[in-house]
């Protein structure tokens, strides 16, 4: 393995662990806020036990999601130090920001869970407000940094160093926005989509169970929406994508040759050599209003890329389109969602709902992992896009081979770790004696 392939997979490996936890660091909060809320007004306790739960889930994402995250910054100083000594004045300010973001995060966090009858049900509710907002402004500053490499900004090169730094204009690169909404919508329709899978499984074996009924209508409220509303934020990406990585969006397409009216490609297997996808489905000028508003748009091609600034065409269309499928069955089982809901059946009753919901759990976090693929892999060969190549900025460093295998070994242990924390504190429903022993109702001031 050549060092920059073992660099490639050693970050590769570890931005993929760490992307499902902070997904659902992200995707947690919110659950328990809504949870909370629905306590204080309506006065069932079977909401209290699930905001307890959930803000035990979230305890335990955060500190995973601290640790894996602290791994990453080590590994972008020991193995990429060409692009953090140009990229660091620049970008750097979004990490300060995401620094600031995660700090207070943990403390509200610490106020949420030992506030319980320390506070008030408003302040205490506020508390958990804050932890998912800075939850999902930590994710979001991260983003930023990740579009500036997308497309980079607040800077001009002189005699191939940057000068004329500036890092407000860095932050609000053209990929930001569609950036940073598109990852906060997959965040919540992953995690939403997770839970209410998990209790609409049980669900299937109790189908009496009001903790996991309670469970996965919340659930629903917070990934359903997401889902829907994740293709218009994919919509707009896709049209940034156009203008400033043509070569990205050729490859998520498999669109080799550049042309007007162009179509959509549905499925297929992209043949570089040839320079056609085979066994595709063509769609007639979709692909030019989507990429840019106009049936007889131009669409820029492979062919106009020099051959060895190629994407990995195969991975990045097959990712692409898993992506896509993916988000397509979560938005399908939303919409049956609400269609019953608007006949006025219980979810909960409806086993054959449970089944597509049981299967679609883990479905969002395969998108995400398929999206950020497309991500990077759609950018390469550079780590900035037109400015630095991948090859320049890794170490020259043998043996990553040794690390690569430890850590994929030790976030593999971790992961088996969390599941099982996740399902002892979340997903296993309380016993009657359980609901004796933790419950006296007590009112507290709103």
């Amino acid at each position: 393995m050549n060092d920059l392939l073992a660099a490639r997979s050693q970050m590769g490996m570890s931005l993929a662990f760490h992307i499902i936890f902070a997904v659902v660091g992200i995707g947690m909060p919110l659950l328990m806020v809504m949870a909370e809320r629905r306590w204080l007004a309506t006065g069932d306790e079977v909401y209290l036990e699930l905001a307890k739960r959930w803000s035990k889930g979230t305890a335990i994402m955060f500190a995973v999601g601290a640790v894996s995250g602290t791994v990453l910054s080590f590994e972008l100083g020991l193995l990429w130090p060409g692009f953090m000594e140009f990229a660091g004045p620049i970008f750097g300010m979004p990490f300060s920001l995401e620094g600031f973001a995660f700090f207070v995060e943990a403390i509200f966090l610490g106020v949420y869970l030992y506030g319980w009858e320390r506070l008030s049900g408003r302040a205490h509710l506020w508390a958990g407000i804050i932890v998912a907002l800075s939850g999902a402004l930590s994710g979001i500053f991260v983003v930023i940094a990740n579009a500036w490499m997308n497309t980079p900004t607040g800077f001009t090169m002189t005699d191939g160093k940057a000068v004329g730094i500036d890092p407000i204009t860095a932050i609000f690169n053209p990929a930001a926005l569609t950036q940073t909404i598109h990852m906060i919508l997959a965040a919540y329709a992953a995690t939403g989509f997770a839970v209410a899978g998990i209790h609409a499984y049980l669900l299937l074996k109790k189908p009496m169970n009001t903790f996991h009924r309670h469970a996965l209508t919340v659930a629903l409220l917070v990934g359903g929406p997401a889902a829907l509303l994740q293709p218009l934020s994919g919509d707009r990406s896709a049209k940034m994508v156009a203008v400033h990585q043509p070569a990205k969006l050729a490859a998520m397409e498999g669109h080799f040759r550049t042309e007007s009216a162009a179509p959509l490609i549905i499925g297929g297997i992209p043949d570089a050599d040839a320079g056609r996808t085979r066994y595709a489905i063509r769609i007639p000028y979709l692909l030019s209003v989507l990429a840019h508003g106009d049936p007889q748009a131009e669409v820029t091609g492979l062919d106009r890329v020099p051959r060895d600034e190629w994407p990995n065409v195969l991975l990045v269309h097959l990712s692409f389109q898993l992506m896509v499928g993916l988000g397509t069955f979560m938005m399908a089982i939303t919409a049956w969602a609400a269609w019953l809901a608007w006949r006025g059946r219980q979810l909960a009753e409806h086993r054959g709902f449970l089944r597509g919901v049981a299967l679609a759990a883990p479905m969002g976090f395969l998108a995400v992992e398929a999206g950020w693929m497309v991500t990077e892999l759609g950018r390469q060969p550079w780590i900035i896009q037109g400015v630095m190549r991948t090859a320049d900025a890794v170490t020259p460093m043998p043996g990553l081979i040794v690390p690569f295998t430890l850590f994929t070994l030790l976030y593999c242990a971790l992961a088996v770790a969390v599941v099982w924390l996740m399902y002892r504190q979340i997903a296993k429903s309380p016993s009657a004696e359980d609901w004796q022993r933790i419950y006296t109702p007590v009112l507290r001031d709103a």
